[in-house]
């Protein structure tokens, strides 16, 4: 299990180069009250560059995530996207398909797309969890998820810098 100490990725910034760029977060509308805290906590963090603009969109539900990234990347691009969702478990297999579904799709993306796609979708068996991850023992999915994508949009000028 990862846990806060895992990772040094908000404290890692310092050859971070931020150029005028723009985030766009896709979101769902299932489980608000995490959903809004991820938000937020991505907005904390990028609004430390007031070279990023940010766009947030909501969709219904997880599996609607890639699709409404695509659809963004092709009529008006990004560079970098981020996906906020949040699957609790159930009763039933439902939550092992849509896991499986939006896992997909991002990682699809992340190999078609010329802009980074975050995976910022939470996949925890109780809301207890869940609560962990935005603030948590577990430290703060979205502040994360937007250290990541600028993180990328860096990697990625390097490289078309280093032609």
């Amino acid at each position: 299990m990862a846990t806060q100490q895992d990772t040094n990725l908000l404290y890692t910034t310092d050859n971070l180069q931020v150029y005028t760029s723009q985030v766009v977060l896709i979101c769902t509308e299932w489980n608000d009250k995490i959903i809004h805290e991820l938000v937020e906590g991505a907005q904390r963090i990028l609004s430390q560059y007031p070279e990023v603009i940010v766009s947030v969109y909501k969709v219904p539900g997880c599996v609607e995530i890639p699709f409404a990234i695509r659809q963004h990347a092709l009529l008006k691009g990004a560079d970098a996207y981020i996906a906020f969702g949040c699957v609790i478990r159930g009763e039933t297999p439902h939550f092992d398909y849509v896991c499986q579904s939006v896992t997909h799709g991002i990682s699809e993306l992340n190999i078609q797309l010329n802009s980074p796609v975050i995976f910022g979708v939470l996949t925890v068996n109780n809301e207890e969890q869940a609560l962990d991850r935005i603030g948590g023992k577990h430290g703060h999915k979205g502040e994360e998820a937007a250290m990541a994508a600028l993180k990328m949009i860096s990697i990625q000028k390097q490289f078309s810098n280093n032609k």
